[in-house]
């Protein structure tokens, strides 16, 4: 009898460790815990390591350093690593773990030792710009500026108990020094050429997430049209599974698509005044987080998900 896929979540207890550990249930995988009392301790954590074929992390970006050494002190007996925090993102060595990137880079991630999980507005971001760059109608260097709103899960636990005990604002913006930690892995996954401004929220609902871009469409090259840039997103995601392009709304609730693991991309715009609206909602636990896992978890053990 075949065995199945033994998977140990570093980090299980967080937020995006339990939404892995509970979607892991869809897949012919075994799961691999430690007692509570030693999820900290380094030997107990490495022997975990080395009983593994895949090892998700779900730590601090410090930690997943850390756990990330001592994953590679097991030399041939290492498992693959996929990781969820910000850490290796930009890193070399490490394969972007977002599926509909390109046409290769589902394949990549396959067989890839080491994979890092994209970040929630980054996977709005990327899916609408990366397609417009790679068609040769958004220039490089064109001044991007991304506007976000996400569920309060994205703030981790803190925030997450604040919003829950006190009820939280309504409405916050942060972020506003512009260092935000998504903006580097935005800018280089993409495929801009020059930094993005990044204007992230948290509004007062558990889950949803919209990133939106607003373009000059004679800011563009070649006389671009409103259409033409549905066209371009139409088909480069033509026959995904998990992002979609589809018509625009009047309006747009962020908490669409909660507990899905699904993507949608719209164009907004008005071809009279030459502007346009790119909207990407998804939900930030989901394709934006543990759900992205999943797939990326599935691409690498060669599972359906």
């Amino acid at each position: 009898m075949t065995q199945h896929p033994v998977i140990f979540i570093d980090g299980e207890a967080g937020t995006t460790g339990l939404e892995i550990r509970e979607r892991l249930a869809t897949l012919p995988v075994r799961l691999h815990s430690i007692a509570t009392t030693h999820r900290k301790d380094p030997a107990a954590r490495q022997d975990a390591m080395a009983a593994a074929d895949l090892v998700v992390l779900c730590l601090p970006d410090a930690a997943s350093r850390e756990a990330v050494d001592m994953a590679a002190e097991l030399g041939e007996v290492a498992p693959r690593l996929l990781d969820a925090s910000t850490a290796f993102r930009t890193a070399p060595g490490w394969v972007y773990g977002f599926p509909e990137l390109s046409e290769a880079q589902a394949a990549a991630i396959a067989s890839a030792p080491r994979v890092s999980n994209p970040g929630c507005y980054p996977t709005g971001a990327i899916a609408l710009l990366r397609p417009l760059i790679d068609a040769g109608i958004m220039d490089a260097q064109y001044p991007v500026c991304i506007n976000a709103i996400s569920g309060y899960t994205g703030g981790g636990r803190s925030m997450i108990e604040g919003h829950e005990r006190d009820g939280g604002p309504a409405f916050e913006l942060y972020g506003l020094g512009l260092e935000h930690k998504h903006v580097p892995e935005i800018h280089l996954h993409a495929g801009l050429g020059r930094r993005p401004v990044f204007v992230p929220s948290v509004g007062h609902f558990p889950r949803g997430m919209i990133v939106s871009i607003p373009l000059h469409l004679d800011d563009l090259t070649g006389g671009v049209t409103v259409d033409d840039l549905n066209t371009v997103l139409a088909a480069r995601y033509a026959g995904q599974d998990k992002v979609h392009v589809v018509p625009k709304d009047a309006g747009l609730s962020a908490e669409g698509l909660a507990k899905s693991d699904r993507m949608e991309l719209r164009v907004h715009g008005s071809p009279r005044h030459r502007q346009a609206v790119l909207t990407a909602r998804l939900d930030n636990l989901g394709k934006g987080a543990s759900g992205a896992a999943l797939q990326n978890i599935a691409l690498m053990l060669g599972l359906s998900a």
